[in-house]
């Protein structure tokens, strides 16, 4: 058997007169190949914001609660580190220690040993609770609007 020798039979359509086929080299064809390529980049680049915005629009919830888990994420992180740093300098986390004994020693004595300071910081406690809920519910309220 003979080897098969593939011949170039492409066609230029841009040929200088109507009517006249010319065969076109390798090198051509690849420039025409990357011509193509380059006009499918561009023409995707064009309508890439058009496509970012339509993913955002319509996955805009889940992306927001992500992000915000992501963002807690990394605060907390941060938060752990810095409360690393001020841990391993000398002599401060006794004194922040004693400084927390001491405000929950005053707290236990201002706000819980009668029964008439009891009641005034349930009702301390319940009116701070209706205002983070009122705003809380008027917060959700334009936020689900918005949306």
């Amino acid at each position: 058997m003979e080897p098969e020798v593939k011949q170039d039979t492409s066609v230029d359509i841009n040929a200088p007169e109507s009517g006249q086929i010319r065969k076109m080299s390798s090198s051509e064809q690849a420039k025409e190949q990357w011509q193509k390529l380059g006009e499918q980049a561009s023409s995707f680049l064009a309508e890439l914001p058009a496509y970012i915005a339509a993913f955002f629009n319509e996955y805009r919830r889940p992306l927001i609660t992500i992000g915000l888990f992501l963002a807690v994420i990394v605060f907390a992180k941060v938060a752990l580190a810095i409360l690393g740093a001020i841990n391993e300098i000398p002599l401060l986390a006794p004194t922040f220690e004693t400084i927390g004994i001491a405000y929950a020693a005053w707290f236990v004595y201002r706000y819980m040993l009668k029964a008439s300071t009891r009641s005034e910081l349930s009702s301390d406690f319940a009116s701070v609770k209706e205002q983070i809920l009122g705003q809380r519910n008027q917060f959700m309220d334009k936020f689900n609007k918005d949306i």
